[in-house]
């Protein structure tokens, strides 16, 4: 068969069906029918002289050569949405960095890493949170360039990145500087009873804290659990509750005598990465934030 007699709609036909392991949700998201697109698959799988599914219950799994097919259909299509991801937004040599941020993480510690981007002219940057997984199935399909994550990804041969340590943050309590200036507590030994705003079950430095408390049988009094680092920043000014959380994320209030860090413990941190998926092509703007991290 030459080159020329592979139906590449057809294939790619095949690569959502592989993907979503039916051929209902497949036709949905084509808007097709499952009949028209079963025939283009059939025609496929003619075209390849070998079977590509095997049906199970009401599940689509791949034949051996099925999975070859779905190997090379990844490349085919992952690089094709590369292209047009660098395309997007792309003109008179413009850049564009598309940042995705879990939505745990600081929105300071994140202005900061992209500072150096912020007076170029000729890069324009999109940035989305989300759920960690959701981000990395976006960052795999080429609509993101890096994910900023406080928790690193571990090796997993069917999902292929990289994670690039970028740093870590002290965690520090602070509290309103009325009432705590020039006072000192220990963490965890003084919090018994305190009220506490804490970064919610999700954020990885939740479960640091509460192993922290349990092993010294100490119980503060929990006020409000958030996620989102920002709502944690406006908690910790405006409530008058102590409130555990990096201080990147109020380096503004520290700064201007609003807030005082009342204390910090060195079991206690929040760690940065970025994660990236292999390209055939670089991102000028990427490279040059991920290479001022290793001089740094």
């Amino acid at each position: 068969m030459n080159l020329e007699q592979l139906n590449f709609h057809h294939l790619f036909y095949f690569w959502r069906v592989a993907k979503t392991g039916h051929l209902t949700q497949a036709a949905r998201e084509l808007h097709t029918s499952q009949s028209a697109l079963s025939a283009q698959i059939r025609q496929l799988e003619d075209r390849l002289g070998e079977p590509l599914f095997q049906r199970e219950n009401r599940r689509l799994n791949l034949t051996e050569i099925g999975q070859i097919v779905l190997a090379y259909a990844d490349n085919i299509f992952g690089l094709g949405q590369e292209l047009l991801g660098r395309l997007e937004g792309r003109s008179e040599g413009m850049i564009r960095l598309r940042v995705g941020s879990v939505a745990t993480l600081s929105r300071n510690y994140q202005e900061n890493w992209i500072r150096p981007l912020l007076a170029n002219p000729k890069v324009t940057l999109t940035i989305e949170s989300g759920l960690l997984n959701d981000l990395l199935d976006r960052l795999l399909q080429h609509q993101l360039d890096v994910v900023l994550a406080n928790e690193a990804v571990p090796t997993d041969p069917n999902r292929p990145l990289h994670c690039q340590f970028l740093g870590s943050q002290t965690i520090s309590l602070v509290g309103p500087a009325k009432r705590w200036k020039n006072r000192t507590l220990r963490i965890p030994e003084d919090l018994q009873g305190l009220e506490m705003a804490l970064p919610g079950p999700r954020h990885s430095l939740r479960a640091q804290f509460d192993a922290l408390c349990l092993t010294a049988g100490v119980k503060p009094r929990l006020r409000a659990e958030i996620d989102d680092m920002a709502m944690l920043r406006l908690i910790a000014r405006d409530s008058g509750w102590l409130a555990l959380l990096p201080e990147v994320v109020v380096q503004d209030e520290l700064k201007s005598g609003l807030l005082q860090r009342v204390g910090f413990s060195d079991q206690l941190a929040e760690y940065f990465y970025a994660i990236t998926s292999p390209r055939r092509h670089t991102n000028e703007a990427l490279e040059l934030l991920l290479k001022r991290r290793k001089t740094e």
